[in-house]
C-alpha cells in the first residue's frame, strides 16, 4: 500500500527531475550562443555539475 509520505517524496523527486531537465535545456540553449571555447567549457561544467552522466559528446557534435 502506497503511504501518502511516499507520495509526496515522488512527487519531490518529479519536480526535482523536471527542474534539472529545464536547467539543462536552458544551459544547452547558451551552450549554442557561445562564442568562445572558454564560455564553452563554463557551461559544460555546469551540465556536469547538475547532471554528472549526461553525455557531453553528444553537444559538443551539435556545436561543430
Amino acid at each position: 500500500m502506497i503511504t501518502k509520505s511516499k507520495l509526496k517524496r515522488k512527487r519531490l523527486q518529479i519536480r526535482q527531475w523536471h527542474k534539472r531537465r529545464k536547467k539543462i535545456k536552458k544551459l544547452k540553449e547558451k551552450l549554442q550562443q557561445a562564442q568562445t571555447l572558454e564560455e564553452r567549457e563554463k557551461i559544460i561544467e555546469k551540465i556536469l555539475k547538475i547532471a554528472p552522466h549526461y553525455p557531453i559528446e553528444n553537444l559538443t557534435k551539435e556545436i561543430k
